[in-house]
């Protein structure tokens, strides 16, 4: 069953949240980054970015890099940007973007869910990333951006988070890029013991982003445990930061693919290869994407195609071969273009589905790509399946909203 626990969380005071949460520093190219880092002494860049501030070049990953991190942090709680909740909470946190709301509970959940298969996974985690991510957090000791779960949709737990947020909102602010975020404590022992023991009937919750982070949690966790002669599995290290969803309040977009350069083929030659496995329509459009699953879009020499895999090409029974990501590599990409290990080959690219159609017509018109293709969303029935069979998915399989920002609720495990 699953533990999902409140906390004392550390968080912006209330006139500084806005200016205090960010994206994640992989959002930012290197102009955006020292526009905001120059303009906004409050934003969280500067704790993960702190070389900004004293001008002392570190290498990123480094104990000199994650000492300067965690002194920043501190600073920043020293200097009241941060309040620390005196009682465990939850916090229900919704945003809205783009006429999609979408509103889940921020908590704690424990290293044993995930190391006993409780929180179910569907993507492999890369060793060294692990590692990188759990020294981050043995020298920092907090957890900035949670992890996104979802679980099957409550009704108990419905109830609750409605009643709350019915209520005026401990924050509520819009991001320069036109997301509201709204935030509520929920601190009332009775609501507080409702959800708790509600979470503790769900029996398995499921990892829709933050493989690796949830690793890493679990990796140090281990690595405390064998250090200590004894432990009682309550110690703050046991456990790391999540956002819960509901099931129906993510949405899971496509995650597409571009190809630099057709392996020496013409485009009639290529489309001439993919209809060994694919009834190939040109599609008379300015825009198209799949309107259902295993069929691909792609975008060629100024065109429009509809790929629709043929029966015998995959295997509905199988849960990763029946993914139309799974059936693009093995009937094209691999055949071919000659790309086999799409986390290595710089051939491919990836593009989220949130950019659009559009922006895969764009990349091959500028000359970025010379090919390509659009896939139907992965169902959120599909990724269960997978997790629940434990099977894992192909790389860039699934784009999921929505997004978090870093130091809006921040977990500290420091002694």
């Amino acid at each position: 069953m699953a533990k999902v626990i409140p906390f004392k969380a550390i968080r912006p005071v209330n006139d500084k949240v806005h200016l205090v949460a960010s994206r994640t520093v992989d959002a930012y190219n290197l102009s955006e980054l020292r526009e905001k880092l120059i303009g906004n002494p409050y934003t969280f860049l500067h704790v993960i970015n702190p070389d900004f501030d004293d001008n002392i070049k570190t290498k990123p990953g480094s104990p000199e890099r994650l000492i300067k991190v965690k002194n920043r942090f501190k600073k920043f709680v020293d200097e009241n940007v941060f309040k620390r909740d005196e009682i465990p909470c939850y916090y229900i946190y919704r945003q809205i973007k783009e006429n999609n709301t979408y509103t889940g509970i921020i908590a704690c959940t424990g290293i044993d869910d995930y190391l006993n298969g409780v929180i179910k996974i569907h993507e492999q985690t890369i060793t060294s990333r692990e590692e990188k991510l759990k020294d981050y957090l043995e020298v920092c000791e907090f957890n900035a951006e949670p992890v996104l779960f979802c679980y099957p949709n409550d009704a108990i737990i419905d109830k609750t988070v409605e009643e709350t947020t019915q209520k005026n909102p401990d924050y509520d602010f819009t991001t320069t890029d036109k997301v509201r975020h709204t935030l509520w404590v929920l601190s009332e022992e009775n609501n507080v013991k409702t959800l708790a023991k509600q979470f503790n009937s769900i029996q398995s919750i499921y990892i829709a982003d933050g493989h690796h982070r949830s690793a890493s949690s679990a990796l140090l966790g281990k690595i405390k445990r064998n250090a200590k002669k004894s432990y009682t599995g309550e110690e703050a290290f046991n456990f790391y930061l999540g956002v819960f969803f509901p099931e129906s309040q993510l949405r899971i977009y496509d995650y597409n693919r571009v190809v630099k350069d057709l392996n020496n083929l013409s485009p009639n030659d290529l489309i001439k290869k993919i209809k060994g496995k694919f009834e190939v329509n040109e599609v008379k459009a300015s825009d198209f994407a799949p309107q259902k699953k295993h069929e691909l879009s792609m975008y060629l020499d100024n065109k429009w195609y509809s790929l629709q895999a043929k029966e015998n090409t995959y295997n509905p029974k199988d849960p990763v071969g029946s993914l139309d990501a799974a059936i693009l590599t093995e009937h094209i990409l691999s055949p071919i273009f000659d790309i086999h290990d799409l986390k290595t080959d710089k051939r491919i690219g990836f593009v989220p589905g949130i950019k659009g159609s559009k922006e895969l017509k764009k990349m091959v018109d500028e000359g970025k790509a010379a090919v390509s293709f659009g896939l139907y969303p992965v169902t959120m029935e599909h990724l269960k399946w997978i997790a629940d069979t434990n099977n894992i998915m192909p790389p860039k399989s699934t784009w999921v909203e929505p997004k978090m920002r870093s130091g809006l609720v921040i977990y500290s495990f420091e002694d």
